[in-house]
């Protein structure tokens, strides 16, 4: 799978397999929910549910397309205006319609009568597949629309944890899809790793990134974790004009959502120049590596998520008020069920369930020192089997620090 596949306007024979089978196995999740039909506007389940791509970072702040999709029935898209030629080639989708804007700024200031003429045809289309139907499950719409939906008589409910669910678990057919985004992403790593120098700043060294994984069909990078020196400490600082240093731990978690959209999620910590770290900076890292291997040791199927913080490495002391704030989470097209928090001692263990063959787990590992404001961020993704799991992270360490 070294080239790139067809896109949307005219699917290969093994994408349009794929798009297929995700949107089987959507509907059967729908089915066994109790779930008849789903209204969706988060441009990610409408990609997982069909294969049909537009302007993705638009659609997560303007609710511009939407999907109708029924569990034994017809999906039809509402497509941005113009846009229609996009999707028009896909199996998964039986008719293609024109959106209405739902901002105010699309609805010509006006969301509650926009929201009303959806409402109106959402209503006729549901009826004409399923005369009666007045169950609906929708996600992150503008409450002007949930409640003209509701005064059309839906009951709606949330269509999160069917979407989470269907999500969780890769199916055969997903696995080369995902080895071949991490490939990808890690080959626009390496570009950004060759551009760590003193003199460079963290947006220029960052931007080397955003080229490799544009350049190789990848979608776009969630987050700008990218931080060094003094910025590594506290987490969660992203890149802006410092100016890398010689001898700067330099941190940078990929967030990026890459080939056919599937994300990849690994954290590495470099130290900038040609220097050796220091003591300080050794021991940081040591207790980081030593977090990250200890938990991919207790990582298997069948776990619950109780068990694995039971048995997790044990953040020190000094550093527990910046840990990151879980082990580790669920990955597939975005952050993904489930977030495996850390065990607690004030109350009942808030999560459910067990480790299943199928996910894809990234396990977290960030080790801060207040003393020297600095830190390591480390993380590793990987895929459960049936009988263990596999790291599909494949990713140098600096090997200054061993």
């Amino acid at each position: 799978m070294a080239a790139p596949t067809a896109g949307a306007e005219n699917p290969g024979s093994d994408i349009a397999k794929l798009y297929l089978a995700r949107q089987a196995r959507l509907k059967s999740v729908m089915r066994a929910a109790d779930c008849p039909a789903v209204l969706i506007v988060d441009p990610v389940n409408i990609f997982y549910a069909t294969g049909a791509r537009n302007m993705q970072l638009f659609g997560m702040r303007t609710p511009a397309r939407y999907l109708l999709l029924f569990a034994d029935g017809p999906t039809i898209l509402y497509e941005y205006f113009g846009c229609e030629h996009l999707a028009r080639a896909l199996p998964t989708i039986d008719e293609i319609r024109p959106a209405e804007g739902l901002c105010h700024i699309s609805s010509g200031g006006d969301v509650g009568a926009a929201s009303k003429r959806v409402a109106d045809e959402i209503h006729a289309v549901v009826w004409s597949v399923s005369p009666g139907l007045d169950k609906l499950a929708i996600d992150r719409f503008p409450f002007a629309l949930v409640d003209a939906l509701r005064h059309r008589g839906f009951h709606l409910s949330d269509a999160d944890p069917v979407f989470s669910t269907a999500r969780s678990i890769k199916m055969a057919i997903e696995l080369p899809y995902m080895r071949e985004a991490v490939s990808r992403v890690e080959l626009a790593v390496e570009g950004l790793v060759e551009r760590i120098e003193p003199g460079r700043t963290e947006s220029e060294t960052w931007a080397e990134f955003h080229r490799g994984l544009i350049a190789s069909e990848g979608q776009y990078l969630s987050t700008r974790l990218f931080q060094s020196g003094e910025r590594t400490f506290p987490y969660f600082q992203e890149c802006g004009a410092r100016v890398l240093q010689s001898g700067d731990l330099v941190c940078l978690d990929t967030d990026a959502l890459g080939y056919e959209g599937y994300a990849v999620d690994f954290s590495r910590t470099f130290l900038c120049g040609d220097g050796k770290p220091t003591a300080e900076q050794r021991h940081l890292y040591s207790l980081a590596r030593e977090q990250l291997e200890e938990n991919a040791q207790i990582l298997k199927p069948g776990i619950a998520f109780e068990e694995m913080a039971e048995l997790a490495w044990q953040v020190p002391e000094e550093h527990q008020d910046s840990r990151y704030y879980c082990i580790g989470h669920g990955l597939g097209m975005s952050g993904e069920f489930p977030n495996i928090p850390h065990r607690r001692n004030d109350g009942p263990y808030p999560l459910d369930g067990h480790v299943m063959p199928g996910m894809v787990i990234c396990l977290e590992s960030y080790i801060g020192s207040k003393k020297t404001g600095q830190g390591v961020k480390l993380e590793n993704q990987f895929l459960v089997l049936e009988d263990g799991a596999e790291s599909m992270s494949t990713f140098q360490f600096d090997q200054r620090f061993e």
